[in-house]
């Protein structure tokens, strides 16, 4: 199976794509997206076309991407939102079936805990492909989106609505 993770964000949208077989994983690629200056409404383009371009390009089986936070700026989280929503529309309009996981959700299945750092979350994802250096923290994000799927993420997305919804135990 061929994972793609998303790390959405209005400047830079990070990417990650992984090979896997069982629980073995395999590099692929990683990188970042990169909107650009201009008005709004270009710079959301410019995410979706290069989403779309990447499922072109890699054909991904699945694709992962991080839910948003509400960040203490309505403005920013805004933001966040749209560049996340051009992430999913194209996502979906590529064909792609989409997973969603929380940061906590994501760095609990990659590093072992929920509130680990952005260098833990870095390193982690170097070890686990057996990267020869550390991947930008855009990059890595989007690599543990893809990691976190292969380690059971769907059962970590079901135990993670159970718990918000209070239906678990």
């Amino acid at each position: 199976m061929r994972i793609l993770g998303i790390d959405p964000g209005l400047r830079a949208t990070g990417f990650g794509l992984i090979d896997t077989r069982g629980d073995a994983m395999r590099y692929v690629a990683s990188g970042v997206i990169r909107s650009g200056e201009g008005h709004l409404p270009e710079r959301i383009g410019r995410l979706h076309q290069g989403i779309v371009e990447l499922v072109r390009e890699y054909r991904p089986t699945v694709a992962v991407c991080e839910i948003v936070f509400v960040n203490v700026n309505p403005k920013s989280t805004l933001m966040l939102g749209q560049a996340r929503g051009a992430a999913l529309g194209a996502l979906v309009t590529s064909g792609m079936k989409v997973h969603e996981y929380t940061a906590l959700q994501i760095k609990q299945a990659v590093v072992g805990y929920g509130r680990a750092t952005k260098e833990q979350v870095q390193e982690m994802v170097k070890r686990l492909l057996s990267l020869p250096g550390v991947p930008s923290t855009d990059a890595a994000d989007a690599l543990a989106c893809a990691i976190c799927h292969n380690h059971g993420g769907p059962v970590i997305g079901s135990l993670g609505r159970s718990l918000r919804s209070g239906r678990v135990l």
